[in-house]
């Protein structure tokens, strides 16, 4: 199916065109009409009545298969010492529809997407499958077009930072429990988190947790989502738990 040419492609009020994302990220494209498949969602061929135009979801099923690659890679470097499941573990999480969004919402991937009047109103540039799929889609176009050594420049050092905190949360994903356990069994009370505050953007926000006691703060946490800072919570009053001060 031939594609339609990247200069018939029009772009509404605020809008960023394919031409100008790629300028933004100094990403060079030699076919520049692959990048603007992978940015046309199938809504915007049919609201216009053209069921031939070509949307991105061939792309995206090529990408998935990259980014499939490209992240077993980085697990496998990553983690010399470890399993294959704890291997898998990182690649599943590096590659899940949340951080595919989160990682296209950071490069502003939504503002460039072709979709129809509908699914903009909807929402649809900020949808966490409309962002996943385009972000997989983005892939396997630069896969196409400058091949693996361009995708990894592109992607790695995203998939990098992702995987330095993905391994972070993991290595804590038990505190909350294991705290629960230890408080309710000593002190027979049930701990509570209580969000302190919420800092920037929206594509990046932190958030800070505390972990109360019979209204008596145990924790402190820190993290890019509530899991994470409450976890870090949990860690935190597990280590004063089990090495407590005097306090008289």
């Amino acid at each position: 199916m031939p594609r339609s040419s990247s200069r018939n492609s029009a772009t509404s009020a605020g809008q960023l065109s394919p031409a100008a994302w790629a300028r933004l990220h100094q990403l060079r494209f030699h076919d520049l009409d692959l990048l603007t498949e992978a940015l046309t969602h199938s809504s915007f061929a049919n609201e216009a009545g053209d069921s031939e135009s070509p949307n991105n979801e061939r792309l995206e099923f090529l990408g998935d298969a990259v980014l499939g690659l490209v992240s077993g890679e980085l697990a496998f470097r990553l983690l010399p010492d470890e399993t294959e499941g704890e291997m898998t573990r990182l690649r599943v999480a590096l590659v899940r529809r949340e951080a595919l969004a989160d990682l296209a919402r950071k490069i502003r991937l939504g503002e460039a997407l072709h979709m129809s009047a509908g699914e903009v109103k909807t929402g649809g540039r900020n949808r966490d499958k409309m962002l996943a799929d385009a972000f997989e889609a983005l892939i396997g176009a630069i896969y196409l077009d400058r091949g693996m050594d361009a995708v990894r420049a592109f992607v790695m050092p995203m998939l990098n930072e992702l995987a330095g905190q993905t391994l972070l949360e993991q290595n804590q994903v038990d505190a909350r429990s294991r705290f629960h356990y230890r408080i309710e069994s000593e002190h027979g009370a049930a701990p509570v988190y209580r969000v302190v505050s919420e800092s920037g953007p929206e594509h990046d926000r932190e958030y800070v947790i505390e972990v109360l006691v019979k209204g008596k703060v145990w924790g402190t946490g820190a993290g890019h989502s509530k899991q994470a800072a409450s976890q870090a919570a949990a860690a935190e009053a597990l280590s004063r738990l089990e090495t407590p001060v005097d306090e008289g």
